[in-house]
């Protein structure tokens, strides 16, 4: 989509082109009333600072739909695509490593009560497995702040992946 088209969508429209981004009430409302935006690096940098810091309960909203690393959604939605684009890097080539995520996976979800959020655009699976690894030593507050960078690095990814000057 041009961004001079995201300017001129009415607001619903607008808060429902970004939420595959970032499904958080606060940022997708921010973004549409901050319209409209001379250019894709002033969408950017505005969509970076929105609603932060990111509450837990806006954290948890978003991380609700996201997979786990290694796992593909099947679902025909934007997002669902989104997300098997980024996680290319996750392939089922090597099944020991593949192994070794789903373990982490587990692991990390008896630790924190939540999937393991990272941003996997770009990364390899060993990469992703090793940042699973350390982040397993975190306490929950170190992770919190961590997710919700990584939330915010995943949201500009799509955002720049959707809306073009």
């Amino acid at each position: 989509m041009q961004l001079a088209v995201f300017n001129a969508l009415n607001r619903r429209d607008a808060v429902a082109a970004l939420r595959p981004c970032l499904d958080v009430e606060r940022w997708l409302g921010q973004i549409a009333d901050a319209r409209p935006f001379p250019s894709l690096p002033a969408l950017r940098d505005f969509a970076g600072t929105a609603a932060n810091p990111l509450t837990s309960a806006e954290i948890q909203q978003a991380l609700s739909h996201h997979p786990r690393i290694g796992e593909r959604p099947t679902a025909e939605t934007a997002e669902a695509s989104m997300s098997r684009s980024e996680q290319a890097g996750v392939g089922p080539a090597d099944g020991k490593v593949a192994q070794d995520l789903a373990e982490g996976n587990r692991k990390y979800e008896e630790k924190f009560g939540q999937v393991f959020l990272i941003r996997a655009a770009g990364r390899s699976a060993s990469d992703i497995l090793t940042a699973l690894r350390e982040r397993l030593t975190h306490s929950p507050g170190q992770e919190e702040a961590i997710i919700s960078q990584q939330l915010r690095e995943i949201a500009l990814l799509r955002l720049e992946g959707m809306i073009s000057e």
